[in-house]
């Protein structure tokens, strides 16, 4: 391990301009490649104290022997270096989104005197114009199938061109009105290239204007009397709709543009790119990446372009491009993207409107795409079992966790404080074993002190399921009463401990305080002890877990924590985080537990909050349902003027007798006043019955 002391460079010796810099390892290769706006302020962050750099970048720091540089003129000179250098070199330390050869292209070759259709893979060729990508192969055939009708192009190989130009008689496609046989000259090679130019423009979204010339030539033809032609021309017609139909309409015709969406966590990310063509979803294509550098969602996006335009040119980069995040430099990165149009690049985030919609889907896309990718990560057995041997192996476990529990605290501000219990066996989740928990022994923020409690009344429950189950044998003493086998097993129940009867809007799982029934004694859930609990958080939460451990007597179940900020993995007494390489299945296991963990958490904190903000005063009132609630609320206006009401004048309201009225008055009268709503806009309190004050 190199100290970066060692290669820094001389003060001053770097310039403060714009530029590209490298970092080389011991044996001169390329590690990373980086641009700046100063080279000076941005190679001066990576010479600080080990301690403050992100992992990523303190492992590659450490792993460079030597920092070099070239000063550009502008912003945009960098980032065309920078792609050319990352493209040149291959860094390791740079995200490098996985190669989308595999996507097949519909390609038209202009480049050849008689240019052809068909189906492309690979790297992109000059003078070839491109149209996708698309999901399957098949889709393109289907789709030029029924173009060939209109627009009769070659789609045959070299070959099978050159021996029907031999013989003189054209292929199949030739006598089926399927290709204009320029292999034995029915047409120039002009009037070829001219049919394939206007398919081109066809498939870039130019699909009115050959429409509508069509339905009028059909309307000609009719009135001269030529039916077959005309009812030719009416097949040629609803030839290209069909093809049409299956691009859906997302935007206005005239809209040409890239929706870029990111969906990541800490260690990948995945990317997702619509190509929106004459209103029209042409293509789409995404990758996965491992996020090697410390790179947030600007970044993504930001190497997401160099990845798509860094090789195109003209109509190839759409006018437009919609982004979920700005780049660093958003100028640049719009002037580099123009440069390769040749005319201006719209780069922004959608704000409203259709295309903020569709940005919605494109973001769900690539949130689907992240989670199919760590599906399948996760359902190969290999990988899982090695996951679990890494874990086993980094916490000095005897035996890898069959059975992992992770713990996980949500609030909002203090309020609604809940927390989550999920479990993960042999790597998979099992959801039927999640638990929730609302937070009884305090009230306010205190993430140690809930996951202590959390902890403690789930064991507390193990306990007393082990006991009543009859897992444990006492043995009598020669004499004198029996000690229990555990203290914690004879210990006062918890007083925390009640229903929690709130619904939870994804997963309906049991309450995990509520007391067990009486049946055929066979053990219940919480019986199942596991072999490795998991907190979220870090130092704190594992010793607060520990420690309701240990006042349970249980020693023989792992604690570990995992901190999200730098995904360091905390042991109980240990001073220094376990730190476990990020290529490791074990840590990848360990994030996905989390996760869910907190997802589990964070949902049902919401329903909970949602459930208090819908909660009225009238709530409490015995036997007042929804219609004669709405009634009083119609009759007053609101809750403050009822409260304001008399016995009689509630007595007014049909449907409510005295004893009702009587029931409301108290009910409103012992209420505590509710938190005035605020207007985020104007700043003023908004009061019940609709007026203002400042």
């Amino acid at each position: 391990m190199a100290d970066p002391s060692s290669y820094r460079p001389k003060p001053g010796q770097i310039p403060d301009s714009p530029g590209v810099y490298k970092f080389r390892d011991e044996h001169r290769r390329v590690i990373y490649v980086g641009k700046a706006k100063s080279l000076r302020q941005r190679l001066a962050n990576y010479f600080q104290d080990l301690a403050n750099l992100h992992p990523r970048t303190r492992t590659m720091v450490t792993t460079a022997a030597s920092v070099e540089w070239t000063v550009v003129a502008t912003e945009v000179e960098a980032l065309q270096l920078e792609y050319s250098w990352i493209k040149e070199f291959d860094p390791r330390f740079n995200v490098k989104y996985r190669d989308d050869k595999s996507y097949p292209y519909l390609a038209v070759t202009l480049n050849e005197e008689f240019p052809r259709v068909q189906v492309m893979r690979g790297a992109k060729k000059k003078g070839v114009r491109y149209f996708g990508p698309y999901g399957h192969a098949w889709a393109i055939r289907e789709t030029v199938d029924l173009m060939l009708r209109v627009f009769p192009v070659r789609t045959c190989s070299a070959g099978v061109f050159k021996n029907a130009a031999r013989t003189g008689r054209p292929c199949l496609l030739g006598y089926i009105g399927k290709c204009s046989a320029p292999c034995v000259g029915r047409v120039t090679p002009e009037e070829h290239r001219e049919l394939a130019v206007d398919f081109c423009d066809f498939m870039a979204g130019r699909t009115g204007t050959y429409i509508r010339r069509l339905e009028k030539d059909m309307m000609a033809a009719a009135e001269e009397m030529e039916y077959e032609r005309a009812a030719r021309l009416r097949d040629d017609v609803e030839a290209l709709k069909r093809a049409m139909e299956k691009s859906a309409v997302v935007l206005a015709d005239a809209t040409d543009a890239d929706l870029i969406a990111v969906a990541e966590d800490e260690l990948e990310a995945a990317v997702q790119i619509f190509h929106v063509r004459g209103g029209r979803v042409r293509g789409q294509r995404g990758w996965v990446t491992d996020k090697v550098e410390n790179v947030d969602t600007s970044g993504l996006v930001e190497h997401a372009l160099q990845q798509l335009y860094g090789e195109e040119t003209g109509d190839s980069v759409p006018k437009e491009v919609l982004v979920p995040a700005l780049p660093e430099h958003p100028d640049a990165v719009s002037q580099w993207l123009a440069d390769r149009r040749g005319s201006q690049v719209s780069l922004r985030i959608p704000q409203r409107g259709d295309k903020k919609d569709l940005m919605v889907t494109v973001q769900r896309n690539a949130q689907q795409a992240l989670g199919l990718h760590k599906t399948k990560r996760a359902s190969d057995l290999t990988t899982r079992s090695r996951a679990l041997e890494e874990i086993a192996e980094a916490l000095g476990l005897d035996t890898a966790p069959l059975r992992v529990e992770c713990f996980d605290i949500s609030h909002l501000q203090g309020d609604d404080v809940v927390a989550s219990m999920v479990v993960f066996e042999d790597g998979l989740a099992r959801k039927s074993e999640y638990r929730r928990f609302q937070i009884k022994g305090f009230e306010g923020q205190d993430d140690v002190r809930s996951m202590h409690e959390v902890i403690g009344r789930r064991f507390k429950r193990y306990l007393q399921e082990k006991e009543r189950t009859g897992e444990w044998e006492e043995t009598p003493a020669p004499s004198g009463p029996v000690p229990a086998p555990h203290t914690a097993s004879t210990a006062p129940a918890d007083p925390a401990v009640g229903p929690d009867t709130t619904p939870d809007p994804v997963d309906t799982t049991p309450d995990p305080d509520a007391e067990p029934r009486e049946d055929d004694g066979r053990p219940k859930r919480f019986a199942y002890p596991p072999q490795l609990v998991v907190v979220d958080g870090g130092q704190p939460q594992v010793a607060a877990a520990k420690r309701a451990l240990d006042e349970l007597g249980i020693d023989d179940i792992a604690v570990c924590g995992l901190a999200k900020r730098l995904e360091e993995v905390w042991l109980p007494d240990d001073d220094d985080p376990v730190v476990l390489p990020r290529s490791s299945e074990g840590l990848y296991l360990l994030q996905r537990v989390r996760d869910e963990a907190h997802r589990f958490a964070i949902t049902y904190q919401r329903a909970k909050r949602a459930k208090r903000i819908r909660s009225s005063p009238l709530d409490a009132v015995a036997g007042l349902g929804e219609t004669r609630k709405q009634a009083l609320i119609k009759h007053f206006g609101s809750v403050k003027k009822l409260k304001q009401a008399t016995i009689d004048e509630i007595c007014e309201v049909p449907g409510i007798g005295r004893r009702t009225a009587e029931s409301v008055a108290v009910a409103l009268a012992s209420a505590a006043p509710a938190t005035p709503a605020v207007n985020t806009a104007t700043g003023e309190i908004i009061e019940d019955d609709g007026g203002s004050t400042t």
